[in-house]
């Protein structure tokens, strides 16, 4: 075993999933194609399996995690399932408990709590959910109440919640570093493009750090967007769509379905758009199976992540599939892809 293949070893290795639409999909197909996917990453070996929460976006299905997270667990035997994350500052504290009561319920010793601080993306979205933007200040009270219900630290019971062991995790979104330090939880850090921001957070985390009954030490989970085909080329057209739905939600307010990575390269995009699109592609990681293994090993090395949470939203699943499993053969969960 190379020095590469040994970093790459050293670390657990998992799955986030967004459930985006592709132009012209309807919402359950994509749900479908959630599902299904879920099983073929189980196959592979991978350690966990996460969905999203989003609210009021056309180009996105997953809107109800715990809702998505039951029927994935329900269509798999061994993987780890969970949210990343359900928005806290969405939902009472007491209404999170029991839903994750009762999936860990009904599959022990499977379920994952991935916890975030972001509100809806636009004014009628946060105002059809009766809160506001500041609302995500209130996360770290929230996370508190959350985290009594199932320790028995609450004013009420909150069956099946109650006295369970079901792990929690913050997103490191806004405080969310700070919030995960104080309460002892792992942090799930996004991998940025400025990553000298992202090492600070990671650092800041880990010193403050206070040792609790759920976490002894620290303990980071690196979300990484993440892309491997035969060629560099082949995959970096696999993230175009992604990041040109991301340009043109910050460009107009709407987060689209996902078109294909050819109509996307032959439009003129104005100078606002190309600067969005650009800023959206900085962040993510691609290229043929050598040059993404030195990539993650050197994100392994200078993060000390134990664990890498891979997503990618392609247009194109056959070709989504193919680069799961050539991730997973740098990590040393499958067989070579033939």
């Amino acid at each position: 075993m190379d020095d590469t293949t040994a970093r790459l070893a050293s670390v657990r290795w998992s799955v986030l999933d967004r459930a985006l639409t592709r132009r012209g999909q309807h919402p359950a197909d994509a749900l479908r194609g959630t599902v299904r996917f879920a099983r073929q990453v189980e196959d592979l070996g991978y350690h966990r399996f996460w969905v999203a929460e989003h609210h009021g976006v056309p180009g996105v299905a997953g809107s109800a995690p715990t809702v998505l997270a039951a029927a994935v667990a329900a269509a798999t035997d061994r993987i780890r399932v969970g949210t990343g994350g359900v928005m806290l500052p969405n939902h009472r504290p007491l209404v999170v408990a029991e839903q994750f009561g009762v999936l860990a319920s009904l599959f022990p010793g499977r379920v994952d709590m991935g916890l975030g601080r972001s509100v809806g993306f636009t004014g009628p979205v946060r105002d059809a959910l009766g809160v506001d933007k500041g609302a995500a200040e209130r996360f770290g009270e929230q996370l508190t109440e959350l985290l009594g219900y199932f320790e028995g630290r609450a004013p009420i019971d909150a069956p099946p919640a109650t006295g369970l062991d079901v792990p929690a995790y913050v997103l490191a979104v806004g405080s969310g570093a700070d919030i995960a330090a104080a309460h002892g939880l792992p942090l799930v850090m996004a991998h940025l493009s400025d990553e000298d921001r992202m090492l600070t957070a990671i650092d800041r985390y880990r010193s403050a750090f206070r040792p609790s009954a759920r976490a002894e030490r620290p303990e980071v989970i690196l979300a990484v967007n993440a892309a491997v085909a035969d060629t560099a080329e082949r995959a970096r057209l696999l993230q175009i769509p992604e990041a040109w739905a991301t340009a043109w939600s910050r460009t107009r307010g709407v987060f689209p379905p996902l078109d294909p990575p050819d109509e996307i390269l032959a439009r003129a995009m104005t100078e606002r758009e190309r600067r969005h699109f650009d800023e959206a592609r900085a962040g993510q990681l691609h290229g043929d199976e050598e040059a993404m293994a030195e990539a993650l090993a050197r994100l392994i090395d200078r993060t000390g992540a134990q664990e890498l949470l891979l997503t990618l939203s392609s247009h194109d699943d056959a070709a989504r599939l193919d680069s799961t499993r050539r991730l997973a053969r740098l990590a040393g969960l499958a067989a070579p892809v033939g």
